[in-house]
């Protein structure tokens, strides 16, 4: 018997009657597979916190055939998990997405590259060379730092040749890539656990090249947020789901073990999840749901820099509010 069902059945005899009373019902989407990148949310559904702000919390998980702003769009979801790129280049196509918390203060992504491929400086050493790059909007931080450089994504000795990645490492153990795309709590480790160590790799983190942009961000539909009674229970979901997080933070280990119990796949080991907590613990430190400003604005620069094809072609407006996180907060 799973501690959840466990927990399930501990509750119902506390508190008898009071679960017949009704909650409000919230779907979340996530943008990827069940693993600790989203480890805030099975925890607070586990822990009860959901229940306590009487929400009924389904969590749905993601996957390679699946966009987040595509089932918002299709009334699948309330809210979804998506990075800002792709959340803002939707937006300008006509989706009104508006960020409404940020539990992600810190960018995890970055290119790995082969040391014996000879990059040691993105200024100087990525012309001519392939780097193996996510698509299905992970694209889009890329390019506008290729941008930045001055290369071109159409190869070429000037410029680089892109090769479009799997979500896995085999272009980088194959050599096929001088450099592919991964997380710091994801993808970087599973090279490592491949056979390669930290000496036979150089990093590139983009927060490091000045072209991080904001990850796993919590959006929902601009006619949402003029539902009052949404407001109040997307403010009662962040509220909730912020409690998971400084959670997991605290108890990676824990964090991970209750992913790995709503992981249907039995794809994940303990040793992986755990490790990746304890990483994406690194990002969420110090936030607490609330948008900075600042790092918004950061976002936009780097994407309104992608030179004559940019990610976003102006400035958005409503492409964010404090009001849910206001609320949750106080």
């Amino acid at each position: 018997m799973t501690r959840r069902i466990m927990a399930a059945i501990a509750g119902a005899l506390i508190a008898g009657p009071a679960l017949a009373q009704d909650k409000d019902d919230l779907t979340l989407q996530l943008k990827w597979v069940t693993q600790a990148q989203f480890a805030g949310y099975y925890v607070a559904q586990e822990k009860g916190f959901y229940d306590e702000e009487g929400l009924n919390v389904t969590i749905r998980p993601g996957g390679p055939d699946i966009a987040p702003t595509q089932v918002l769009a299709g009334g699948g979801a309330d809210v979804i998990v998506e990075w800002m790129p792709a959340a803002l280049a939707a937006r300008e196509k006509g989706l009104p997405l508006v960020n409404i918390a940020q539990p992600f203060k810190s960018s995890g992504m970055m290119l790995t590259c082969l040391k014996e491929s000879g990059i040691s400086d993105p200024q100087t050493d990525f012309s001519g060379k392939t780097l193996g790059v996510w698509f299905s909007g992970n694209e889009y931080p890329f390019l506008s730092w290729m941008s930045t450089l001055g290369l071109s994504t159409e190869g070429g000795p000037d410029g680089v040749t892109v090769l479009k990645q799997g979500f896995n490492v085999d272009p980088l153990l194959q050599k096929q890539a001088a450099c592919i795309s991964t997380m710091t709590y994801n993808e970087y480790w599973q090279v490592i656990d491949a056979g390669l160590t930290p000496d036979d790799l150089v990093t590139f983190k983009y927060s490091d090249q000045g072209v991080a942009t904001l990850e796993d961000g919590l959006y929902t539909l601009q006619s949402t947020l003029e539902d009052e009674d949404r407001v109040d229970a997307l403010a009662r979901f962040v509220r909730a789901s912020m409690k998971g997080w400084k959670y997991a933070e605290e108890h990676p280990e824990e964090a991970a073990e209750i992913v790995l119990e709503n992981d249907e796949t039995g794809a994940q080991t303990i040793e992986h999840q755990t490790r990746m907590a304890s990483e994406v613990a690194k990002l969420t430190a110090g936030s607490d749901g609330t948008l900075d400003e600042a790092d918004y604005q950061q976002t936009v620069k780097t994407l309104l820099s992608g030179g004559s094809d940019p990610v976003i072609s102006r400035e958005p407006e409503g492409a964010f509010t404090h009001i849910i996180t206001d609320r949750a907060l106080n």
